[in-house]
Parts: C-alpha cells; sequence; structure tokens
C-alpha cells in the first residue's frame, strides 16, 4: 500500500492549494488563516484541521511535527504589481519568514511556496533573490519559476511565480506544460487552451440567485453576482493632449520654484505629482478637477487650460474595453480578490460560482461568508488544478526517492548477511 504523505499549510485561506495536494493522494494534518470567512470556508469543505489566527502569534511547539511537506501561498499584497505603493516597508512583504521559521523547527522533506508575479520586478530581483537565498540559507535546494495556470489546463491566464525547496538533494520537480495555442508549430503535442465559454456557458443565461438550484443534475452553489455594472461614466468633454499639459505643468512648477516631491507632500500622495510632470503616454496622466483646481492655487498657472482639463460629462462605456475577460473564447483573465470581472453579456460580474470553477474548484465546494468575502476567497486562492499538477509531481519524487532509500537498505542488510556468513 501507498503510504500517504502529510502536509501542513500556512495562509490556506479558502484551502485552493491544500485541496490540490489532497486530490493527488496527500493528507492535510494541519492548517492556519486569519481570514475568518476563509477558515469557514475550509472547514466547510475541506477539514476541521484549519486553526484560525495569527500564525506570528502561533508557537512551532503547537504545531504537529509529523508532516512531509510545507505549503504556503504567503500574503502578497505589498509584493502585488496592482499595489502602486510596492516596498520592502510593507510588514506583509516579510510574512515568508514565518515559513522560514516552520521550516528550520519542522525540516519538512519539500516546502512549497506562491505568489504574485510582481515578487519578480521587486526592487529589480533583489527580493526574490533575497527570499530564495533565506531558504537556502537552511540546507534546502531551491528554484523558483513563473507558471502560467492556462497552460496546465486552467481556464485562465493567471501568473504566479512558484517557490519548491527539498533537503533531500533532489532536483525541485515542476510540471510540464500541457496546453498551448492551437496549431502550435512548435509542439503539436500541447491541447489547446481551455476557453471561458467551455466551462462557465452553462451559466451564462442563468438567473443569478442566493440559493442552490439544480441544473442539468447537478447542483450549483454560490451563483450570486453583483450587478453594479455602470454603462455610463464621467469623462472630460474635451480632447486633451497630455505632452501639451505636462509642458505646461512643468513650466508653471519651474516658475513657482516648486519641486515635484514637495508637491507631493502638498497633496499627501507619494508618487502621484510625478506622473503629471512626466511626457509619457504609458504613465503621464493629467489631474484630475479637484487637483487641478488645488495645483492651480499652489503653482499659479494662468486659465488656459482649465476648460478643457475641469468641464465633465456623461459618457457611455465601450464593454470591448473595459471587459477583465475580454474575449470568451480564450482563457479568462486573473480572477482577482478586489473586483469581479464583468460576464460577457454586459448583465452583471462575473458571478462567485464562474469565478470558482474558472480557479478550477469543483461544483461542490460551498463559499461562506458576504458575496464580498467570497469573491476575496477565491480571487487570492491557487488554482486547484495547478495545485494539483504541482503536487503530482513532486508526489513521484518521494516516492522514488523512498524507493530507493528502501532498495539501498536492503542491499545493505543482504551484503550485512553475506559477510556474517562467510566470516563464520
Amino acid at each position: 500500500m501507498t503510504r500517504k504523505y502529510k502536509i501542513a499549510s500556512l495562509f490556506s485561506g479558502c484551502g485552493g492549494l491544500d485541496l490540490g495536494f489532497i486530490k493527488s493522494g496527500f493528507e492535510v494534518v494541519w492548517a492556519n488563516d486569519f481570514f475568518k470567512e476563509a477558515v469557514e470556508t475550509y472547514k466547510k469543505n475541506i477539514g476541521d484541521h484549519i486553526v484560525y489566527g495569527d500564525i506570528t502569534k502561533i508557537s512551532s511547539e503547537d504545531i504537529p511535527d509529523d508532516f512531509d511537506i510545507l505549503l504556503g501561498g504567503f500574503p502578497c499584497q505589498g509584493f502585488s504589481v496592482a499595489n502602486t505603493k510596492r516596498s520592502m516597508e510593507d510588514e506583509r512583504n516579510f510574512l515568508y519568514k514565518e515559513l522560514l521559521r516552520l521550516i528550520k523547527d519542522k525540516q519538512p522533506k519539500f516546502f512549497v511556496g506562491e505568489n504574485v508575479k510582481g515578487l519578480l520586478s521587486m526592487q529589480q530581483g533583489k527580493v526574490i533573490n533575497m527570499i530564495i537565498e533565506d531558504f537556502k540559507s537552511l540546507g534546502y535546494e531551491v528554484e523558483y519559476r513563473l507558471l502560467k495556470a492556462s497552460d496546465y489546463g486552467v481556464p485562465q491566464n493567471r501568473e504566479r511565480v512558484v517557490i519548491i525547496g527539498n533537503r533531500l538533494g533532489l532536483k525541485n520537480p515542476f510540471p510540464e506544460k500541457t496546453h498551448g495555442l492551437v496549431n502550435n508549430l512548435f509542439d503539436d503535442k500541447l491541447k489547446p487552451y481551455v476557453p471561458v465559454k467551455d466551462v462557465v456557458g452553462h451559466l451564462s443565461k442563468v438567473r443569478t440567485r442566493d440559493a442552490s438550484f439544480e441544473l442539468n443534475g447537478s447542483i450549483i452553489h454560490n451563483h450570486v453576482a453583483r450587478t453594479n455594472v455602470a454603462d455610463k461614466f464621467w469623462g472630460r468633454k474635451y480632447k486633451v493632449n497630455q505632452h501639451e499639459i505636462c509642458d505646461y505643468l512643468k513650466y508653471w512648477r519651474n516658475k513657482s520654484g516648486w519641486s515635484t516631491k514637495k508637491v507631493d507632500e502638498q497633496f499627501g500622495y507619494a508618487h502621484t505629482a510625478g506622473h503629471w510632470f512626466r511626457k509619457d503616454n504609458n504613465s503621464g496622466s493629467i489631474p484630475n478637477p479637484r487637483d487641478w483646481w488645488e495645483l492651480k492655487k499652489i503653482l499659479g498657472f494662468d486659465s488656459t487650460y482649465d476648460k478643457v482639463v475641469t468641464e465633465l460629462e456623461l459618457k457611455e462605456i465601450k464593454f470591448e474595453q473595459s471587459l477583465r475577460i475580454n474575449n470568451w473564447e480564450l482563457p479568462s483573465d486573473t480572477i482577482t480578490a478586489t473586483g469581479p470581472e464583468i460576464h460577457p453579456n454586459r448583465e452583471r460580474r462575473m458571478s462567485v460560482r464562474e469565478c470558482a470553477i474558472i480557479q478550477t474548484f469543483p461544483d461542490d465546494f460551498v463559499f461562506c461568508g458576504s458575496i464580498g468575502n467570497m469573491y476575496k476567497q477565491i480571487g487570492n486562492a491557487v488554482p486547484v488544478l495547478l495545485a494539483q499538477k504541482i503536487a503530482e509531481k513532486i508526489k513521484i519524487e518521494l516516492e522514488n526517492h523512498e524507493k530507493f532509500n528502501t532498495r539501498k537498505i536492503k542491499r545493505t542488510k543482504e551484503n550485512r548477511v553475506i559477510r556474517t556468513e562467510i566470516s563464520e
């Protein structure tokens, strides 16, 4: 009988990473998170072994010793490219050190860490290098890769950094790509990417509701969605040339003697003002009306551009430009924790269930909490299928290692018997 390898899990959330390992035959003996609603979801669907609380306040002595793998999708808010104020001063960036603490104290055979793509670019790569070196200092072979979920059959172009380490002297296993573009001339062995419509198309015209219901012989849970899909927004009434405004503002800034840093301090911004003086289509911007009038007070510029910058009107949203899921025929953009994407039907946001399906949670997985908390749980999770693919590779390495050691021990015993017989 194949032994069941055990795992402990930090920052477990609602359990996407854990569930992928469970589906591969692993057993979770201990888990932890301090997001109350996520813990409730975990308990409802996976088990009572999860502990609610702040990991920094939990002693290593209170965590079981008997596990083979430590999992940890450490919080990513401080690393995320969506966070425009990314800094190593953000205390959330150091929660990976809780993984370090448990690895040092418990010495698991493997560990798996997961984080956002933005981790790779922080401080020109210095942050990821620091993290890897910290793990290596504990005597582990460590490697990281950027994995795109759609390459492994997940209907979502989600990119995440996966860090794997082991103390057995083994090569760290990563899953091979199984999916790609149709008619890929370089690899005809890949299956086509899974499009959004193939997995959630059956719910497209189904009315959202709080209660569970039956559809085509299956029970559908959590098919609830936000309906605040605005079709209009307040936009500038007149066309504005950002380059002209930039040159204009730089002239008056220099004339006034104000520095960009001083302007930032005046507004209470970190880096926003710098964009007003940057003639760059990718990062330059124009102050909103409120900031414009405040800026006029301190720089003393004339009324040349007052009208075109500050006069607004209601405009219709071009949905084709605003949809996060931009093509029903392709994998989804990343399911986020902050705001669900607009459904291609343009009538609502993607439902909680649709987001969960795209994250490859099973249909019978039920989420707890408010609609906002459910969206947050799903957006923070690791796609179950991707986690499963990672788990399967690690399991093979562990089994092969164990078989090798078993054969080695057997040969050693046989040699001892032979030597004993000869000596007699």
